[in-house]
């Protein structure tokens, strides 16, 4: 008896202590399909404020033409994307949205803007999001692995030179750019709005934000656990420092999830062609809507420099 106790009440407590594991990795990591009607839009005040805008946006980006494509990652997923072609043999833009966004969502202004200026764009459901497969969103540590599935797609679909610019919002952007240094050469300009350095530095950020830092090595072992990837495997801020490709830098002053510090951060870590353009006023994804005029004119810019309609 005096041994059975013992035991019993340690698997008592790693019976909890998973369970605590399980309900972080809920939180953070699993997917969630509750928003996945069009829409459905964050209750940032800067977005109620133009939520009619954002609607007729969204129902216009609804309305163009696409086609179906999918891949399969490198661990077995079906990822999805949409397809717009505007002129074969154009050069492409490849789209990467948020966490816990949608690719018409997150560029309901992105892509109709690069569709109206030449280029073909392939717009991707990130694992874990929409029609993509997967259980769970890892913060860029392993959607950049996927960044170089769609990059190859793209190579035996059009030709293996094909022209390829990378486009990402919050974590999309994060995405591309913890890819920047894993990208083949056909890759000419990565634009990155609203960017975090690293999977780690925004959990860590949140969850001090919200008074649980105190759990921050649970959300790390969680990850582990029951995701199944490690935060700090990758980092955008590392990788930019091997990178060789252009990088346009987009970020709101004064954004309250991402801090505008941590685009300052990847900027000054970027060893190759920067332009940096940070927009006053702004919350998190909102610099396209706060000042359209630099917004565009700037990634227009980028695009004619480092990815040129012929």
């Amino acid at each position: 008896m005096n041994i059975i106790a013992p035991l019993v009440l340690m698997v008592v407590v790693y019976g909890l202590y998973l369970l605590i594991l399980y309900v972080i990795y809920s939180m953070c990591f699993k997917r969630d399909d509750s928003h996945r009607a069009l829409h459905d839009i964050p209750s940032a005040p800067q977005m109620l404020e133009r939520k009619e805008l954002i609607h007729k946006m969204l129902d216009e980006a609804a309305a163009l033409p696409f086609e179906d494509i999918q891949v399969t990652s490198f661990d077995g997923l079906k990822l999805h994307a949409r397809y717009y072609e505007t002129n074969p043999g154009a050069p492409l833009v490849i789209q990467f949205h948020g966490y816990k966004g949608a690719g018409l969502k997150d560029f309901c202004g992105g892509l109709p803007f690069t569709i109206k200026l030449g280029y073909n764009v392939i717009l991707v459901d990130q694992r874990a999001h929409d029609q993509s497969e997967g259980k769970c969103m890892t913060f860029g540590v392993l959607e950049r692995k996927d960044v170089i599935s769609w990059i190859d797609y793209a190579k035996q679909r059009f030709g293996k030179d094909i022209k390829i610019s990378l486009m990402g919002i919050s974590m999309g952007a994060a995405t591309v750019l913890t890819a920047s240094n894993i990208v083949p050469s056909n890759v000419t300009g990565i634009l990155a709005d609203c960017g975090f350095t690293s999977a780690s530095d925004i959990i860590h950020k949140v969850a001090k934000d919200r008074k649980l830092e105190f759990l921050t090595p649970l959300l790390d072992r969680s990850a582990k656990v029951f995701a199944k990837f490690d935060i700090y495997e990758a980092s955008a801020e590392k990788a930019l420092r091997e990178c060789k490709v252009p990088v346009l830098f987009i970020h709101g002053e004064d954004d309250t999830f991402v801090p505008c510090e941590m685009t300052l951060r990847n900027y000054k870590a970027c060893a190759s062609e920067k332009t940096l353009l940070t927009v006053k006023g702004a919350d998190h994804a909102m610099s396209y809507f706060l000042d359209h005029e630099a917004w565009t004119s700037t990634a227009k810019a980028f695009l004619d420099k480092t990815n040129p309609i012929a």
